[in-house]
């Protein structure tokens, strides 16, 4: 287990809920997960004032928030998330993946969307306070967890364009099953080339919600066309793979070296991604972080240069794609079927995050 910084989760005030769901409820929603429509009994939070900073720190039942019409967040968008997963292993116990990594990028997207940063401590100390308190919220089912999912915004009421002087952060959580519905399969993706995602020196590097706001119209076009999701191009020249709405995208060529886009700016810097590409590298497979342009990898799907295509984010984790449609292409990867790439680093991954593989980057920490 890493022990990298102290924790605050002490420092959180239990207000506890007086009627929490009874644990024939709690184990009837557990049972059977659906991502992201169930929340535990509680949730953490804090608040920020600039005059006072953070404070404020407790649980408290999972319930509406008050907001004033005026507040920032509903006419501007001054507004971050995370996400990230609790497992419980095998004993019992429970482990978050990396939380540092999120951590440090939930700072990130706050610097640029001129809300307060969040400290490290703060950050794990809300993670460790609600699920020493909702433990018996984390699944033990293959292919469940508990989704995580901190996020910060300006509720300070007024209409004015400037950084608001008042701020929320929560931290609610959601016992979740695979991110697809049909489980771990091989997706068809569309890409599309009159909408994207970000542009340069926008927010694409950030994890706000108007990045996926902007991805929602693409996305539904793709469920039109028999899709399950949206991959977007640069918007500097409409020719270059970034990522799809909320992962990201990785190319297998014939010789084993894996190709995935460079971090620009317009993409953003996946926990998962990274992850992934260190696997894939003490693997023994060559991994170039470069411009991808969609022509080269649909030329490669027609010659067999390119052998398979996958995507990886918290969600989903790895997920392989089977199918890359556009104007004018509709071309299966590897058959449609799942390639052998996709499938060992998957399998990998997934057995540090569950526990059964060892852990020589130090990138699980308990929780309970």
């Amino acid at each position: 287990m890493s022990t990298q910084g102290a924790t605050t989760a002490d420092a959180f005030e239990r207000r506890l809920t007086p009627s929490p769901r009874t644990e024939a409820e709690r184990a009837a929603l557990v049972a059977e997960p659906t991502f992201g429509v169930v929340f535990t009994d509680h949730m953490a939070r804090m608040t920020w004032t600039v005059t006072d900073g953070w404070g404020a720190r407790r649980l408290e039942p999972y319930g509406p928030l008050q907001l004033d019409p005026a507040s920032a967040v509903l006419h501007y968008g001054q507004e971050i998330f995370e996400g990230l997963k609790a497992y419980r292993h095998a004993d019992g116990s429970v482990w978050t993946f990396r939380p540092w990594a999120n951590a440090a990028r939930f700072a990130a997207s706050a610097r640029r969307l001129a809300l307060p940063e969040l400290s490290v401590e703060d950050f794990l100390g809300s993670i460790e306070a609600l699920v020493d308190v909702d433990a018996a919220w984390v699944p033990g089912a293959e292919e469940t967890s508990l989704y995580l999912r901190p996020f910060m915004f300006a509720s300070e009421a007024f209409l004015g364009v400037r950084p608001a002087r008042t701020v929320e952060y929560l931290l609610i959580a959601s016992p979740v099953g695979p991110y697809f519905s049909g489980g771990v399969q091989p997706v068809s993706i569309w890409v599309a080339e009159d909408y994207h995602r970000a542009g340069p020196g926008g927010t694409g590097a950030a994890k706000c919600g108007g990045n996926y706001a902007a991805s929602l119209l693409p996305q539904q076009e793709a469920y039109q066309r028999g899709c399950e999701q949206v991959c977007f191009l640069d918007a500097a020249t409409g020719t270059l793979l970034e990522e799809l709405g909320g992962m990201n995208v990785m190319v297998v060529r014939r010789d084993g070296s894996v190709v995935t886009p460079a971090l620009s700016g317009t993409i953003l810097e996946g926990v998962t991604r990274d992850s992934v590409l260190t696997l894939l590298r003490e693997g023994g497979h060559e991994v170039v972080e470069r411009d991808l342009p969609l022509g080269e990898v649909l030329e490669g799907l027609r010659t067999g240069e390119v052998t398979e295509v996958f995507a990886c984010g918290t969600a989903a984790v790895v997920t392989p794609i089977g199918r890359l449609a556009g104007e004018g292409f509709d071309l299966q990867v590897n058959g449609g079927k799942t390639g052998t790439v996709t499938t060992a680093v998957r399998h990998q991954l997934t057995a540090i995050q569950y526990g059964r593989a060892a852990d020589p980057h130090g990138w699980m920490h308990r929780l309970a």
